[in-house]
């Protein structure tokens, strides 16, 4: 544990990140991003936990996971060569917003699996309910009726870390039971989280007690970073954590707070 505490206190926040994050609701939380190897498909999460993050955490810690590397570890991340968008998935692709944080189900082939996971009637009527309100200024129906799985599918982008620049992904399938079954084996709280600069999604939680806006505010910054950054998990943790006076981490995180 003293070892973990002393590789916690040397984390570096990603660029343009910090460490501490004054919350507006829970105070002063400070999130270590873990830098791990680039995942590839299939790889058991046990044992990525186990490399990074098992034996190195406190019962009242939260192990915030990016959602990206669940679903690549669920073999749910697709190189695009591989997909085949039908001729719907090409229609609709051209309709949708493309925002300038990730390419949602803007390309053929993230629409394309959008179809495949949500089912073709949900997604032509959230086409339908789109173009019906999009002319009086409504924007986000689609998504808002496709539901959270199709907002969690994302596409390739050239800043993404080699070789998911060239892939398509669904969102994990059953987060709420991954979240459970990792907090079980690692002895704390885990939250599989959807994170961009622009909005943050709780995809799963280990504990409907584990509170939603917490995540939220925790993590309004995206201190994982939005590109190649490879810090796929965080180590989050409350200043108020009950063993402050002995934790080196957090009475770091104090003094650097102290300057915020």
């Amino acid at each position: 544990m003293e070892n973990f505490r002393e590789e916690l206190a040397a984390c570096e926040p990603n660029e343009g990140k910090t460490l501490v994050i004054e919350t507006r609701d829970y105070g002063r939380v400070i999130r270590y991003p873990i830098k791990t190897h680039v995942v590839m498909s299939n790889e058991d999460m046990f044992a990525l936990m186990d490399r990074y993050v098992t034996g190195r955490v406190k019962s009242d810690d939260y192990v915030f996971i990016s959602e990206k590397v669940i679903a690549i570890c669920q073999g749910r991340a697709y190189d695009i060569d591989e997909l085949k968008p039908r001729r719907l998935a090409r229609f609709l692709s051209r309709f949708v917003y493309r925002s300038p944080y990730g390419i949602g189900l803007g390309s053929p082939w993230t629409m394309e699996l959008a179809i495949r996971d949500v089912g073709t009637f949900r997604i032509l009527l959230a086409a339908a309910c789109a173009a019906i309100t999009k002319p009086f200024g409504r924007r986000g129906i689609f998504y808002k009726i496709a539901g959270m799985k199709a907002r969690a599918i994302d596409g390739p982008c050239p800043c993404t870390i080699p070789p998911y620049n060239h892939f398509a992904k669904m969102a994990p399938a059953m987060p709420n039971q991954v979240a459970k079954s990792l907090a079980a084996h690692i002895g704390c709280k885990v939250v599989i989280i959807d994170a961009n600069d622009l909005n943050v999604e709780v995809l799963g939680k280990s504990s409907k007690d584990i509170s939603e806006s917490f995540c939220r505010q925790a993590f309004c910054d995206n201190p994982l970073g939005q590109s190649a950054q490879a810090t796929p998990i965080a180590v989050v943790r409350r200043l108020d954590c009950a063993d402050m006076p002995q934790c080196p981490p957090c009475r770091r995180a104090i003094l650097e707070a102290s300057h915020i």
